[in-house]
């Protein structure tokens, strides 16, 4: 036992387990990213519906509402949830990276994030300077 033969494969086998515990994290920040992805998402295209289908049904007269301009409120509402709580949860995912000391190496959900934020922008933008009928 003194060639140190057992002692090296004991910290082999440690450090393979090391890098599977870094990898598991990694996959579980991805994972967390993409759930925020997923209600972000949820949040921006059903404010967007909102705003869309109650403007529409309000500007034929189908509906009759006390606050003409409640549903682009709620629209803005939860597509601004929406960007903001991604933009929030990419945070997060950068804060996790530097956390655990991983390089910042980004995957293709943080791409995809801000792509959603970006698109949640866009919309958000769009709704807020319309004005007039929906």
């Amino acid at each position: 036992m003194t060639d140190g033969g057992p002692i090296s494969t004991a910290n082999r086998l440690a450090q393979t387990r090391t890098d599977l515990a870094g990898d598991r994290t990694m996959m579980a920040a991805d994972r967390t990213l993409m759930a925020w992805i997923r209600t972000a998402l949820s949040m921006i295209s059903f404010g967007f519906t909102i705003y869309k289908f109650l403007g529409y049904l309000q500007a034929s007269s189908t509906i009759h509402t006390h606050r003409p301009e409640g549903p682009r409120f709620l629209g803005i509402l939860l597509t601004a949830l929406g960007t903001v709580s991604l933009t929030a949860g990419v945070l997060q995912y950068i804060q996790m990276l530097r956390q655990v000391g991983a390089a910042l190496r980004y995957r293709i959900a943080f791409y995809v994030a801000w792509v959603v934020v970006g698109l949640g922008l866009t919309i958000l933008f769009g709704m807020a300077t319309r004005l007039g009928p929906f």
